[in-house]
């Protein structure tokens, strides 16, 4: 039998995944200050439009083919609705309601969420007894945080908080999509093609509903919203490739640990953001999910050394 180690992490791969995790962290806490002036709809299109142009020059720096059948296009936009419009929309409606902090927290709910539905979706990733004890320790964190009365009391902040799951749920669906239709084509092209999708479908409903976007913003909002677009999108993509060629993606899943702390950090630090104990437990929960998932802990309690065999 042969055996297959999982990457470990060098210190460049930790430094990257440390980077990584910063600029997804600050997504939340660009929104909570664009949220000032800019209406939900509106920010997801200023950070989709904005990272097409920085991820465009690097397609065109790397001389990556652009594709140009339908069925290619088709697909990105797909991937675009849910990757990026349906989530991004979510999070930030959300954010209107419930503190960055927060939100970076339930969305953490991504990765365990996300091996359910690929273990029922893929026929190479199975459904197993561990993912499915990692989902409902996921589910517990999110039922603590939002509490018992949720189910007999209305709050609005329970909506925003569902609209969080609702974009961890997207996500999840994305990473089915992806994998399954866009595999053949290079990573950096499917980031710019899913965001020119997400632009192209952002336009007519930003428009619609919040209306014509406004630029008459004063510079602290025009910099949170450049700084989502370009650092928490076009850079966390490239970083994003650049973990999975060096790390593998089982190490690449433990940004999604990362993410939150940084999060409340920068809320508690910059937005006078404070969290409940309630947020605390229920992130212990979810991280807990997520290592359950993982099962890199579980292997090495039972002696395993994070071997698998095949």
């Amino acid at each position: 039998m042969k055996q297959v180690e999982t990457p470990s992490i060098d210190l460049t791969s930790g430094a990257l995944l440390l980077g990584l995790a910063t600029v997804w962290g600050g997504s939340f806490f660009f929104a909570e200050i664009a949220l000032r002036e800019v209406p939900p709809l509106t920010i997801t299109l200023h950070r989709v439009f904005w990272a097409v142009p920085a991820l465009l020059l690097v397609v065109w720096w790397k001389g990556i083919k652009i594709p140009t059948s339908a069925s290619a296009w088709a697909c990105y936009l797909v991937m675009g609705a849910l990757n990026n419009a349906i989530p991004f929309s979510l999070i930030f409606w959300g954010q209107t309601t419930i503190g960055s902090g927060l939100a970076s927290i339930l969305n953490g709910t991504t990765a365990v969420f996300g091996a359910v539905v690929a273990g029922i979706l893929l026929v190479d990733e199975p459904l197993t007894a561990r993912k499915i004890i990692g989902a409902l320790f996921g589910v517990l964190g999110v039922a603590v945080i939002m509490g018992l009365e949720a189910l007999t009391n209305f709050d609005p902040r329970n909506l925003g908080q569902l609209a969080i799951l609702g974009a961890a749920l997207s996500y999840s669906f994305a990473g089915v999509w992806g994998k399954r239709f866009l595999s053949g084509y290079p990573p950096i092209m499917n980031a710019c093609g899913m965001l020119i999708g997400s632009t192209i479908l952002m336009l007519p409903v930003a428009f619609v509903v919040d209306g014509a976007p406004s630029f008459n913003l004063s510079p602290e909002i025009w910099a949170s919203l450049f700084a989502v677009a370009i650092l928490s999108t076009a850079v966390a993509y490239l970083l994003y490739f650049e973990i999975l060629v060096r790390a593998g993606s089982a190490n690449l899943m433990l940004v999604t640990l990362l993410i939150p702390p940084i999060a409340v950090g920068l809320g508690y630090a910059f937005l006078d953001e404070r969290l409940g104990s309630e947020a605390v437990y229920g992130f212990g929960l979810i991280a807990l999910g997520l290592m359950i998932t993982d099962g890199r802990l579980l292997n090495r309690v039972l002696g395993r050394r994070g071997v698998s065999r095949k």
